[in-house]
């Protein structure tokens, strides 16, 4: 039951970190497209050949999306912390095993427990940081330099995900140090 809870939670956190990042790529997109069409705006054979068509183009405000680097970074912050968790209880987390795999299967699962314990410490103290950075971001009411969105809307959101993510990392922690003693 805890099991298929946490697996939800995780693949749910999965689902949202995803719709996040196709945003991101969309901002990036319409960024990327916006300079190159401006750009083609100030071309000078453009603005020789075509110059009320360049002067049209331009008037429309055409180019790159104000704030596209702050949203990036606050978004992609949330992104990585709503994968965490599908990582952390499918096992996807990198690894080298080129000594271990010769290790008794005990051994193996004594390992494997011991670093999920050290991942969920991890987890818990980035969330922790990340809920003094956000009150200070709100305490003292910092925003992003162009776009002036408050800085703890972003920190919140990434304080949320990784408290999430610590979430299941302890219950992995749990999971794989009951496993590890399990005869």
């Amino acid at each position: 039951m805890l099991h298929n809870l946490m697996i939800n939670l995780a693949k749910s956190m999965a689902l949202l970190g995803g719709v996040v990042l196709l945003c991101l790529i969309a901002i990036v997109g319409i960024s990327a497209l916006g300079l190159q069409v401006n750009g083609f705006g100030h071309l000078d054979w453009v603005e020789t050949s075509a110059p009320r068509f360049a002067a049209w183009l331009l008037g429309t405000g055409v180019g790159p999306l104000t704030g596209d680097y702050e949203l990036v970074a606050a978004g992609a912050a949330f992104a990585i912390f709503a994968f965490l968790p599908i990582c952390q209880i499918t096992g996807g987390h990198a690894s080298v095993d080129i000594l271990t795999d010769r290790f008794p299967p005990r051994i193996q699962a004594a390992l494997i427990a011991f670093w999920e314990v050290v991942l969920a410490a991890t987890l818990i103290l980035i969330a922790a940081r990340l809920y003094v950075g956000t009150m200070d971001k709100m305490r003292y009411g910092e925003t992003s330099y162009l776009i002036q969105f408050p800085l703890w809307w972003s920190y919140g959101a990434s304080c949320a995900a990784a408290a999430i993510a610590a979430l299941v990392g302890v219950y992995c922690a749990a999971w794989r140090f009951a496993q590890a003693v399990k005869p």
